[in-house]
C-alpha cells in the first residue's frame, strides 16, 4: 500500500480504526438528533451511548469484531451495527442506525476523511511554498539561459524560474482549498435520498457537528462528481509536481548541470557505475504523478452509477481515497526536501549562457532595428544573417565566434547604431530590468 510512505498523521485518517470511530460518531449524532425529534427515548439513547463508549475505548477490538462478523454477513455496515448492538446489549439497540442507509454512514465518513486529509495537504503545500520562496529570493538575479524546445532562447534568472514554481503551487493551494470545501459534504437522507424516514433536521444536525455541509439533494449516495473533483484536484497538483520534476531532471543532465538534487553522504548512484549521481527522486515524483492521474480516472468513471446507486464505485474508493491522499502527502514531503537541499551551480549557468555566443540578444536587436524604421522582414533577415555567420564561425572550430562582433562587422546593421549602442542593448541588464516587478506580481 502506498499509504505506508506518508506521514503518520495522514495514514491515521485512513485506518479502519478511524473509519469506525467516525461511523460511531455519525450514528451517535443521528441518535442524538432523533432524541430531539422525539423518536428515541432519552433512556434508550443513554444505553446506546454507553455501548458506543465501550467501542470508542477499544477501536481495535471493534475493527476485529466487525471483520469477524463481516466474514459471515458479507456486509461491512451490518457487521458494524451488529457489533455495536452486542455492546449495547439491550432492546435500545433497535434505535441504532434507525432510518439510515449504509451510504449515509459511509459517505458522510468520506466527507470527514477528505476534509481531514485536505487540511494536512494544505499545510504541506504552504510549507513547500515557503521553501520555494526562500530559494527564489536567494537566486533572484542569478543569470541563466532560458530555453524553448530545449534550445537556448533568451536569458532569465534562476530566481524567476523558481518564482514561476512558487506561483504554480499558489494555484495548487487555491484549488486544494476549493476542493476541500467541495468535498466537505455529508448526507443522512436515507435509501434513495428522499428523507422519508428521517427529517432533514437530523441530517443538518449531524453534518453541522462534523463540520460538513448537507448535500442539498442526493440519491442513496453523495454524488460522485463531488469526489471526482477532489481526486482530479490531487491529480492536477501531481501534474504540477511532475512538471517541475521534469524541469529539474533536465537541469541535472551532465551537459547542463545547473542544479542537482541532494546527494547524501553514503548514498550510491548506480550498482554498476560508481560515478553516477542520478536524479532518482525527481524521477520518482514523475512516476508517482501517474498514479494520481490513474486514480483520478477511476474517480471520473465512478460518477456514472445505475439509477439511485450501484456498488461499482465502492471497491475502488477503498483504494483510491487513501492512496491518493497518502501519496500526495508523501510527494509533498519529497519535493520540500529536494527544494531545501537543492544544489545550485551559478558558474555552470554562466558557462551555459556563453554557449550560444550572445545570440540570445537576437530579438533585442531585431526590435531595435524595427524602431529605427526597418520592416520586420528586413530586420529579421539582417539579424538572422549575423546569427548564421556566428554559428558558421563556431562550427569551423574558430574561437572568435561572437554574435555582437558579427553584428558590428555587418555594415548593413552597424550603420543604424551609434557607437556603444549595440553593446548596451546586448547586455543581461536589459533582460533583467523587470525582475523585481515579476517577483512582486507573485507576492515575493
Amino acid at each position: 500500500m502506498i499509504a505506508r510512505y506518508s506521514r503518520p498523521e495522514m495514514r491515521a485518517i485512513w485506518t479502519d480504526e478511524n473509519k469506525l470511530n467516525n461511523w460511531l460518531r455519525i450514528e451517535l449524532l443521528a441518535s442524538e438528533a432523533l432524541v430531539k425529534e422525539g423518536v428515541v427515548p432519552k433512556a434508550d439513547f443513554a444505553r446506546i451511548k454507553a455501548g458506543c463508549d465501550k467501542w470508542f475505548a477499544d477501536l481495535s477490538g471493534l475493527v476485529a469484531r466487525q471483520k469477524e462478523l463481516e466474514r459471515t454477513l458479507n456486509h461491512d455496515v451490518i457487521a458494524f451495527t451488529t457489533a455495536v448492538a452486542e455492546k449495547i446489549n439491550h432492546k435500545a439497540s433497535r434505535w441504532f442506525h434507525f432510518g439510515l442507509t449504509s451510504s449515509d454512514v459511509g459517505d458522510t465518513c468520506y466527507g470527514v476523511q477528505m476534509t481531514q486529509s485536505a487540511d494536512i495537504l494544505i499545510a504541506d503545500l504552504k510549507t513547500l511554498r515557503k521553501s520555494i520562496a526562500k530559494q527564489a529570493r536567494k537566486y533572484k538575479r542569478t543569470p541563466c539561459i532560458g530555453r524553448s524546445h530545449g534550445i537556448h532562447a533568451e536569458p532569465t534568472t534562476f530566481g524567476l524560474k523558481l518564482a514561476l514554481m512558487y506561483d504554480e503551487f499558489g494555484r495548487a493551494l487555491r484549488r486544494l482549498e476549493a476542493a476541500r470545501t467541495a468535498a466537505a459534504v455529508g448526507k443522512i437522507s436515507g435509501a434513495v435520498g428522499t428523507s422519508a424516514h428521517l427529517s432533514p433536521r437530523v441530517e443538518a444536525f449531524v453534518c453541522k457537528k462534523l463540520g460538513l455541509t448537507p448535500a442539498p439533494i442526493a440519491t442513496q449516495v453523495v454524488q460522485r462528481d463531488i469526489h471526482a473533483e477532489f481526486q482530479t484536484t490531487l491529480a492536477l497538483i501531481g501534474a504540477s509536481i511532475e512538471r517541475w520534476a521534469v524541469e529539474f531532471r533536465h537541469l541535472q543532465r551532465t551537459e547542463v548541470l545547473e542544479a542537482e538534487e541532494p546527494f547524501t553522504k553514503g548514498q550510491k548512484g548506480s550498482s554498476a557505475m560508481p560515478h553516477k549521481r542520478n536524479p532518482i527522486t525527481w524521477e520518482r515524483l514523475t512516476g508517482l504523478a501517474r498514479i494520481l492521474r490513474g486514480n483520478a480516472v477511476v474517480a471520473l468513471e465512478n460518477v456514472a452509477l445505475w439509477h439511485e446507486r450501484d456498488i461499482s464505485h465502492s471497491s475502488t474508493e477503498r483504494i483510491i481515497f487513501p492512496d491518493s491522499c497518502c501519496l500526495l502527502d508523501y510527494m509533498f514531503g519529497l519535493l520540500t526536501r529536494l527544494m531545501d537541499g537543492l544544489a545550485v551551480y551559478p558558474e555552470n549557468m554562466k558557462k551555459n549562457l556563453g554557449i550560444s555566443l550572445g545570440m540570445w540578444n537576437s530579438q533585442t536587436v531585431l526590435l531595435a532595428l524595427i524602431r529605427k524604421g526597418l520592416t520586420r522582414e528586413e530586420a529579421y533577415e539582417l539579424v538572422q544573417d549575423a546569427a548564421m555567420t556566428t554559428w558558421a564561425v563556431k562550427h569551423a572550430g574558430r574561437d572568435d565566434a561572437d554574435f555582437l562582433e558579427a553584428l558590428k562587422a555587418d555594415k548593413r546593421v552597424a550603420k543604424h547604431f551609434e557607437l556603444g549602442e549595440l553593446e548596451r542593448l546586448c547586455s543581461l541588464n536589459f533582460h533583467f530590468k523587470e525582475v523585481a516587478s515579476r517577483f512582486k506580481a507573485v507576492g515575493l
